[in-house]
């Protein structure tokens, strides 16, 4: 069952029911026979459909982001950054497609030798909930642009959204959605030519494992516990800033936000009250009005298993600063919730926290925090406040982790790669290396 609720008041926005093996056989079939007419467009109409497609969704970004906003729960403000994020990519990717996917001339002994980059077929994507929009893109404009045909199998509880932007999408380009249940998901990895997964590491080991019986080519994008590592000399009133804008974004429900927040000793009594400072200033409500800036959870499992989080470091030695209850009343509300001397004991201190809650480790000196920062099973990003931006750049050459932000939190930019080592995945999205990702980079040698 594919079904959106309204995450702050819990009602039934959408349904309809997956569909069976039979129904989607039949649609993958023609979906392979456009992506052979589509590759054979030539990479300029390719893009030019593309940039037809970014004016539809332009024209749509409204009624899109308030549909976000129903299902996910995120504030609308958030929801429109994420539509107009969306279509930039598109537009990012139809001025550069053309250059990078051109054919590469290379001088060897032959009288012609070339690389040329080839769509693999048909790309099944299985994606989150947290970003709907967003994560279908960023995965799928790039492998169109290459000449594949891309299947998307949506997180069931944003059916709505998912569905709506395909209608934007139209039939002139190769995608298509797939409402398939677990099994078969499973069964459509076989019958496709390589797969993209974004969510939990726990379902991505499980599905990279199945595909990776069949060799099917695989790019995952997992989970994330960044480290936020705040230096003695940085600049403590604006790290405080920063911390509680990336935590608490999205509700925490971001795998690129600041989890994990390291600071030097000598500074934490300094820094922590500013922080709570900042915590302070968020304003829980109906995320569809202006002032709310922490919104509910996107379902009520989700905060029961932050509760459950919180609770265990709390069991097991560590102190709630602030937040730490479930409030009354409709919605899956979590107050922003603040946790101090966090141990191993604890499972925050190991796990994903999906949710409003900070975990604070204290770290001896600048050596300490590195090693606090590299002490997790996950490495998508982290970033350093710090003065001396010199020697910064030698702590991030020691960061076991996909990017290194100095003096400013972790995100996303179309033009840099995005991608994490570790249980946070393999493989990157975004920027030319993400272009290359779902291609054939094929040699051709003439004598």
């Amino acid at each position: 069952m594919f079904q959106s609720l309204n995450a702050a008041d819990g009602r039934e926005l959408y349904r309809r029911e997956a569909q069976t093996w039979l129904q989607f056989a039949g649609e993958l079939a023609e979906l392979r026979e456009r992506q052979r007419q589509f590759a054979a467009l030539g990479v300029t109409e390719r893009t030019a459909r593309l940039a037809q497609f970014a004016d539809r969704l332009a024209a749509n970004q409204e009624r899109l982001a308030e549909m976000v906003c129903e299902e996910v729960g995120r504030c609308l403000h958030e929801c429109r950054a994420e539509l107009n994020k969306s279509v930039e990519l598109i537009r990012y990717y139809v001025r550069l497609a053309p250059e990078l996917l051109a054919h590469k001339t290379i001088a060897t002994q032959a009288s012609l030798s070339q690389v040329r980059f080839e769509p693999l077929g048909t790309v099944l994507a299985v994606m989150p909930w947290n970003y709907p929009v967003w994560q279908v893109l960023r995965f799928a404009v790039p492998a169109v642009c290459a000449g594949n045909a891309c299947v998307v199998k949506p997180a069931p509880s944003v059916a709505r959204v998912t569905a709506a932007l395909f209608e934007v999408a139209g039939a002139d380009l190769p995608l298509i959605p797939a409402w398939l249940n677990h099994e078969d998901t499973l069964k459509a990895i076989e019958h496709t030519d390589a797969m993209a997964f974004t969510g939990s590491t726990e379902t991505g080991r499980l599905l990279a494992a199945h595909a990776g019986s069949h060799l099917k080519k695989t790019v995952l994008e997992l989970g994330g516990s960044n480290a936020f590592i705040v230096m003695p000399d940085a600049d403590l009133a604006q790290a405080a800033k920063d911390a509680c804008y990336s935590r608490f974004r999205d509700a925490g429900q971001s795998c690129n936000a600041a989890k994990r927040i390291i600071v030097a000793e000598a500074v934490a009594d300094q820094f922590i009250p500013l922080f709570l400072a900042e915590c302070a200033k968020l304003k829980t409500g109906n995320p569809k009005h202006p002032d709310t800036t922490l919104a509910p959870l996107h379902r009520s499992d989700l905060r029961e298993k932050v509760h459950g989080q919180v609770a265990d470091a709390v069991a097991h030695g560590a102190q709630c600063l602030t937040g730490g209850e479930i409030p009354e009343g409709s919605g899956w509300f979590y107050p922003a919730t603040v946790l101090d001397r966090v141990n191993p004991d604890c499972r925050v201190y190991h796990e994903e926290v999906f949710g409003p809650v900070a975990i604070l480790l204290r770290a001896r000196d600048e050596m300490h925090a590195i090693t606090l920062a590299n002490d997790s099973p996950f490495g998508l990003g982290a970033c350093i406040y710090t003065a001396d931006t010199e020697r910064a750049w030698q702590y991030a050459e020691k960061i076991q982790a996909g990017s290194v932000f100095i003096n400013r939190h972790t995100s996303s930019d179309l033009r840099l790669p995005f991608g994490g080592v570790k249980a946070s995945g393999y493989g990157r999205e975004l920027s030319e290396f993400g272009l290359y990702e779902f291609v054939n980079v094929k040699t051709y040698w003439q004598k």
